[in-house]
């Protein structure tokens, strides 16, 4: 077997390198500058553990250099670097960024604290509750960030490793430790082009690899000691409940655990499935294949193969040990003589039907070889095996430092139920993109200690959704199953809707997937991205964009008793935007965007489409097969949001191997939406299927979904020729649906007529706030009578109703009390559109 390499191209281009004896200024771009120093003047041309291309720019960035009074002064159009050509001090060495807006610390001096660091990411929210500290990203309010890889172990090839180790390497490449201990550090000079940062971040570490479409869909997970008959009675039980779910992930019970004679030790390390749980692993597993789920097993690895595993007599004799012995096989990741038997050992239990591994480090950062964090060997080893003999390589661990985005996905750790909790993950989430981690799976819903909250959980649920990766799990606590049966009606409605509506996505998701492989673009990303000097961005920590088309707020806070609603923060950029569930219009008029508070009940979640936004579904119906399906949906629904002109192009393929996006295995259908209000016409149109065609059914039923927009005639063509279509109206979310059946993918489909935007219900929604408000019923008579006469206005004669005491319980009749929340919620309606 060839083992997979990590493709690296390190040499930095000679005609971007500055060099004196015991240092070295390196050009990666005109705004990244890599900056050496090492005593004995050998510099480091390895990859590392972090940077695997030094030579992306395509040609050599432009600057100058010139030696002034002792002074090396390299100048960019970006930055200004100012060198003694003396060992690295603060006095000797500076870089200016230039153009930052609203910084007066946009010098760097080295060794300088990075206060304005906007972040990145942690290791894991093990035992969190709430908030945790982050490690660094590559942007910043001051426009310069800077990641210190001096310490990171160098990637060789087997050959140069077998002669460090002194031991044959069965492995194309390894890892060894650097010759010596330099300075070797990169700058980040962006100012505030967060997103080219970013980019470029990929670029000097790598692309963040395309993930199968599996994973994009509903994982169940639970620390539980299952049985393969429960297990698939929950799989059951799904599917009667209309739930689809694309990944069964198997906890650390599925091997022996309590079995094992403790002369060897804890059962936390195994390899043996245990019979008693699972008397026919295969037959389990291909049971679960045939259902349309994928597998995962937890493992441990830290104590090694001990004597009681089904797989010890082979990997004992492999080491060079007697099995009769029973001594242990010693966990030595440093070792490529015991890495390939470990391997060996896992491919076995692949074979058994397992599609990948959750590997669950915990012990600390310590390796027999100096500087080499043991998770990081097990994400890089693990995910390239992974994708031996074409398969589509995938891991499931936490994070192991900048770099580690090459191996998704990660696993955030096993979070406190509170809200507390809740609230930070959304922040925890779209920062790490400031690293480039953007493939980021938490415990949905939270794992252990904490409390019993069920709006908690179906807002943990609705963050799920809109998560990069959506995974329930929970401790094996009687309490605290995750199933939404286990939940009180509404609730459990809530959490139905946010699980079936992650499986619509897919295809969105798919293409956002394709998005964050080619273009370095993650599917979640924090506010100021594309809004960099705009002071609003910055102050909502718990929204994020989804995507292209999608802004995102999640309610991480508790409702409010007096108006039975709970309430997010959000800040719109300029223009106009609709709310993707009920198609109502906000309007965002300001250079600076619009902050506001939105009030949800427990079956909503401020989610925002921008004007001329197109967002394609699967619709979850028998035309798209069995609930767990991923396939390439013979059904889609198209949501276009009216106000604005607008573009989008679904990306599909055939489901092999794409970890590396290969364009010729692309199949592309554009769409696109011409906006003319005025001229009493709007036009929609799907293009034939472009690339690789074969990857999507050659037949497809469009339901094209006009959200936002009043009720009005269309007309429908399939290649310019007028077709049959089944038009419908949702008076409640404005949604004019177009569906036509049977269409060739290789036939254009048009949708025009004379759109226009829905009039606003905001009287008819104010009403809705006052009457379920939990007031008494002349304040919501005196509220209503105003709102009617006044619309907007009258939210200033309102505070004169407003409480000055607590609002319940109220004995006077004849005094009217408006609590300040049920006011804040009745002026969202009545302000959209202001």
């Amino acid at each position: 077997m060839t083992f997979p390499k990590l493709a690296t191209n390190p040499g930095m281009s000679q005609a971007a390198v500055i060099q004196g004896d015991r240092w070295r200024i390196g050009i990666l771009t005109e705004s990244l500058i890599r900056l050496e120093w090492q005593d004995d003047g050998h510099f480091e041309n390895h990859a590392t553990q972090m940077v695997v291309d030094r030579n992306f720019a395509g040609e050599t960035p432009r600057f100058t250099q010139v030696v002034r009074d002792g002074l090396l002064i390299v100048d960019t159009p970006s930055l200004r670097l100012t060198y003694d050509m003396r060992p690295f001090s603060k006095e000797g060495l500076s870089i200016v960024v230039k153009g930052v807006a609203n910084s007066q610390m946009n010098t760097w001096h080295y060794g300088d604290t990075q206060r304005g660091n906007l972040r990145g990411t942690a290791r894991t929210l093990d035992e969190v509750n709430g908030e945790t500290e982050l490690g660094l990203g590559v942007i910043s309010h001051d426009g310069w960030a800077v990641i210190d890889d001096s310490a990171s172990n160098i990637i060789v090839d087997g050959d140069e490793a077998a002669e460090v180790k002194g031991e044959a390497n069965p492995f194309g490449t390894w890892v060894v430790p650097r010759d010596n201990d330099g300075i070797d550090l990169y700058f980040f000079g962006y100012g505030h082009r967060f997103i080219e940062a970013v980019q470029d971040f990929y670029r000097l570490t790598g692309p963040t690899p395309l993930l199968p479409r599996f994973a994009l869909g509903n994982w169940w997970s639970r620390y539980h000691r299952y049985t393969e008959a429960e297990y698939l009675e929950l799989v059951d039980r799904f599917e009667q409940e209309g739930l689809p779910f694309t990944t069964a992930v198997i906890d650390m019970d599925w091997h022996l655990v309590d079995d094992v004679d403790p002369k060897y030790g804890s059962g936390w390390t195994g390899y043996t499935w245990n019979r008693k749980f699972f008397p026919d692993p295969e037959q389990f597993q291909r049971t679960l294949h045939e259902r349309g789920l994928k597998t995962t097993l937890n493992v441990h690895p830290r104590d090694g193969i001990r004597a009681f595993e089904e797989g010890y007599a082979e990997v004992a004799e492999h080491m060079g040990i007697d099995p009769k012995s029973e001594e242990p096989v010693e966990f030595d990741l440093t070792s490529p003589r015991f890495m390939d038997a470990y391997f060996q050992l896992h491919h076995k239990l692949e074979n058994v039907g397992t599609d990948f591994w959750w590997l669950d480090w915990q012990q600390g950062g310590v390796t027999r070889q100096k500087g080499l964090d043991p998770l990081w060997m097990l994400n890089h080893m693990h995910y390239l095996d992974s994708g031996r003999e074409g398969h589509w390589p995938l891991t499931f661990s936490r994070y192991a430092g900048p770099g580690s985005h090459r191996y998704p996905v990660g696993f955030s750790g096993d979070t406190v139920v509170t809200w507390e909790s809740l609230k930070f993950q959304p922040y925890f989430t779209s920062t790490a993109s400031n690293i480039g981690y953007g493939w980021w799976s938490h415990d949905i819903g939270g794992h252990m200690f904490g409390y019993r909250d069920e709006e908690l959980e179906a807002r943990w649920y609705q963050l799920g959704t809109f998560s990069p990766i959506n995974r329930l799990h929970s401790t094996d606590s009687p309490f605290n199953g995750k199933e939404p049966w286990n939940f009180h009606a509404e609730v459990e409605a809530a959490m139905d809707m946010a699980l079936r509506l992650r499986h619509m996505l897919l295809p969105y998701l798919y293409t956002m997937n394709w998005r964050a492989a080619v273009e370095g673009r993650p599917l979640v990303e924090p506010m100021y991205w594309q809004s960099p000097e705009n002071a609003n961005a910055y102050g909502v920590e718990q929204e994020f964009r989804f995507g292209t088309e999608l802004v995102v707020a999640p309610i991480v806070t508790p409702a409010d008793r007096d108006v039975q609603l709970a309430k997010a923060d959000v800040w719109l950029p300029q223009g106009t935007w609709f709310d993707f569930f009920t198609g109502r219009r906000y309007e965002s008029r300001s250079t600076n965007g619009r902050k506001f508070e939105v009030w949800r009940g427990l079956d909503g979640m401020p989610v925002f489409a921008k004007a001329g936004g197109i967002v394609p579904l699967q619709q979850l119906d028998e035309l798209n097969g069995r609930e767990n399906s991923v396939d390439n949906p013979v059904h889609l629904e198209v949501l276009v949001f009216p106000g604005a002109s607008g573009a989008f192009t679904l990306k599909e393929d055939d489901g092999s191997n794409q970890a590396r996006p290969d364009e010729s295995a692309l199949a592309s259908t554009a769409m696109s939406f011409a906006w003319h209000e005025a001229a009493g016409r709007s036009r929609f149109v799907i293009e034939p299927a472009a690339g690789n065609t074969a990857a999507v059914p050659e037949y497809r039923t469009w339901s094209i979904t006009f959200q936002g927009v009043a009720q009005t005639d269309l007309a429908v063509t399939v290649d310019g020729e007028p077709a049959e279509a089944q038009v419908s109206y949702d008076v409640d979310t404005f949604g004019l649906t177009v569906t036509v059946a049977n269409v060739p993918t290789a036939a254009q489909v048009v949708v025009s007529g004379a759109l226009s935007i829905a009039e606003d219900p905001a009287i008819e929604d104010a009403f809705r706030v006052l009457y379920d408000a939990q007031i008494d019923y002349l304040t919501k008579e005196r509220a209503y009578s105003l709102i009617r006469e006044n619309g907007a206005g009258a939210l200033g004669a309102l505070h004169t109703l407003e409480s000055k005491a607590s609002s319940h319980p109220r004995h006077d009749f004849d005094d009217s009390h408006m609590p300040i929340s049920v006011i804040q919620a009745v002026a969202e309606p009545l302000l959209r559109t202001a």
